[in-house]
């Protein structure tokens, strides 16, 4: 496994690291504790030293929270723990988020965890008014003054809150989608993230799975899975599921890739293709078995796509995707 410094957090974390969303459920299985506990277990015995989780992850809130909070307390290793907060707000709206309910729950995280402080809480996509609010960001300083928190960090839908936020002096990471099927990131917004030194979190990496290439038009999805209830953005900003990209056209998307690339695992070349940016810090693929884990970390020591191969991609998200997405995040 490498290891890229995240920003000016300073943290070394694994530049394959994962998320836990999968872990918490709306991916068509049951929470389990114990599956949860093997995939963290084997992902940490592949190198991998950052988790991303949040309150809201889980059948019910704090589940995916708990269930880190107690494996890294369980393991030796340097663990960096990052999860998010805001999405338990009810109406997520502009209007109630307030320091005060910020505040409480960050400490219901620590709660939940077990931990004295977090290493990087996130804001967890927030509407786009609240970007504009300097006394939302001004309460983290004194969280992190109290030492309940390490570092702050915003999860963003589209670049624009991207760009909004590192305006902020408190903010050092920004998670944000970026994948084969979703690259406006890499350009403005990746450019002003580098001079100001800011930790790119990379989320979605695979487009939902689309981009394993292990789905066609008969794949089925389970009715509490976001792949099947959240197309239209009902539940969430669609762009979460399968990056927005519709489902037929993802698939014609992926055949053509896999046409060009015979030989070669295509969520490994996916992971590959991302890492290629040296804006990125890490990336976090989700899993829901450890043979995933396993199978993500390898793109971390596999060769770089060679400039006819970055260029094939970048023709095909042109003729294919662009205008799907591009200008909507």
């Amino acid at each position: 496994m490498k290891y890229r410094t995240l920003g000016r957090t300073g943290f070394k974390v694994s530049e394959i690291s994962l998320g836990t969303w999968q872990v918490g459920g709306k991916w068509g299985s049951p929470f389990n504790f114990e599956t949860a506990r093997n995939i963290l277990n084997k992902a940490v015995d592949q190198g991998i030293n950052f988790i991303d989780t949040a309150d809201v992850y889980g059948e019910n809130p704090g589940e995916s929270e708990k269930a880190v909070g107690k494996f890294i307390r369980s393991r030796s290793e340097r663990i960096y723990v990052a999860t998010k907060c805001g999405r338990l707000l009810n109406p997520h709206n502009n209007e109630t988020y307030t320091p005060k309910a910020l505040r409480s729950f960050v400490e219901n995280s620590l709660t939940n965890m077990g931990l004295e402080t977090i290493d990087l809480i996130q804001l967890h996509c927030p509407p786009t008014e609240v970007y504009y609010r300097p006394e939302i960001f001004g309460e983290f300083d004194k969280l992190i003054t109290e030492g309940k928190i390490q570092k702050l960090g915003v999860s963003v839908e589209k670049v624009e809150e991207g760009l909004k936020a590192i305006e902020y002096k408190n903010v050092d990471t920004v998670q944000i989608i970026f994948n084969i099927f979703r690259q406006r990131p890499a350009e403005l917004f990746f450019e002003q993230a580098k001079k100001k030194n800011i930790g790119i979190i990379v989320r979605v990496p695979l487009a939902s799975g689309l981009l394993t290439g292990k789905f066609n038009k008969n794949t089925t999805f389970t009715k509490d899975d976001h792949r099947n209830f959240n197309r239209g953005g009902a539940a969430f900003d669609k762009g979460e599921t399968f990056s927005g990209v519709d489902y037929l056209t993802g698939l014609s998307a992926v055949e053509k890739l896999q046409l060009k690339f015979p030989e070669q695992p295509l969520a490994t070349l996916a992971l590959k293709w991302i890492l290629q940016n040296e804006a990125v810090s890490c990336v976090i693929p989700g899993a829901s078995n450890t043979e995933q884990i396993i199978s993500n970390s390898q793109a971390s020591e596999t060769a770089d796509l060679t400039e006819a191969q970055m260029t094939f991609i970048k023709s095909l998200y042109d003729q294919h995707i662009k205008s799907m997405v591009h200008d909507l995040w």
